[in-house]
């Protein structure tokens, strides 16, 4: 069965939301409500709905402005709802990227129709009524060492890490994680490009680019030449990594690299990361991901501690 989709009414007027929500309650569709212009920005950023019901005439921000500011890095659904039924405002709703127009007053039986409707459109269901996949968020990794054209440059190059990020960002509304590359001379500005044109969270870091040669053939044993290095040798650089990228932006970070053992991911989680993942450990570990789990919950009781939460970021630099 399919994630239940979630739709955000933004209107002032609060016997929309009620009669709304209604209806949306008995077709099983979730929702949340958001009375003004800057809550409508701001629960978008934090809800990430599948629809989103906009009034023309929002307070604080227009239902135009906040259309326009979330075209700029999201392909949510929009349907306008407004009782300016006028030729020009409906053109103009439409340009700045909703998806449909209906004038108040409207029946709430209509609006659920089109909701379906647009949803449908957009791939929700097949013509045949099987769900397809559905994803909850976007890793994009910027830093692939393996790819000749562009690979390592995307990762490396500040301008096309921003022009990346802000790409997947205006082409979905699902939260965006951006990986970046350890082979910068500044992991932090990376970092913080990527934050400012869009990123949800920030993984890091992926692997360092080695090489090896066979010294019987004199020929590299990689048909790339060069590769990445993973596993536990990388660790320690990006243990300092994550450190400085979590020290100065916003967004969570997701520690990766050399993580082995439950000691390892608390060696992150200190150091700032939000959460961790294990990579090269599954291969010759496949109890890698269920004995760090153990060791985490181990370390927590002997600790004191209530949850992972309590942990993230406390790294001790005085005394």
């Amino acid at each position: 069965m399919g994630k239940t989709p979630h739709i955000l009414i933004c209107d002032d007027d609060p016997v929309i939301h009620e009669s709304l929500g209604l209806y949306l309650k008995a077709e099983r569709f979730d929702f949340s409500s958001a009375y003004d212009g800057e809550q409508a920005l701001s629960m978008n950023e934090s809800v990430q709905p599948d629809l989103i019901i906009l009034d023309l005439m929002m307070p604080k921000i227009s239902g135009t402005d906040v259309c326009r500011e979330i075209r700029r890095f999201s392909s949510v659904p929009i349907i306008m709802l407004t009782a300016k039924g006028e030729e020009i405002d409906r053109v103009l709703g439409l340009e700045l990227g909703a998806d449909d127009y209906i004038v108040k007053p409207f029946s709430p039986r209509e609006v659920i129709a089109r909701i379906k409707a647009v949803l449908r459109r957009l791939g929700e269901k097949t013509q045949q009524g099987r769900s397809i996949l559905r994803f909850d968020g976007l890793e994009i990794n910027i830093s692939c060492p393996n790819v000749k054209k562009g690979g390592v440059a995307f990762g490396t190059v500040p301008e096309m890490a921003a022009a990346v990020t802000r790409a997947v960002r205006e082409s979905t509304h699902l939260p965006v994680i951006v990986k970046l590359s350890p082979n910068v001379t500044d992991i932090v500005t990376m970092a913080k490009v990527v934050e400012d044109n869009g990123a949800h969270a920030i993984s890091l870091i992926n692997t360092l680019i080695g090489m090896a040669i066979d010294v019987r053939t004199r020929r590299p044993k990689l048909g790339n030449i060069i590769g990445g290095l993973s596993g536990p040798a990388i660790k320690p650089v990006a243990l300092r990594m994550v450190w400085q990228v979590a020290s100065a932006v916003r967004v969570p970070v997701i520690g990766i690299g050399g993580i082995g053992t439950a000691e390892d991911a608390v060696e992150f989680l200190l150091a700032g990361a939000t959460a961790v993942q294990v990579g090269t450990a599954n291969f010759y570990n496949p109890s890698a991901v269920c004995e760090i789990l153990t060791g985490i919950q181990k370390y927590l009781l002997e600790q004191g501690e209530q949850s992972v939460q309590s942990i993230i970021g406390t790294l001790r630099l005085e005394g």
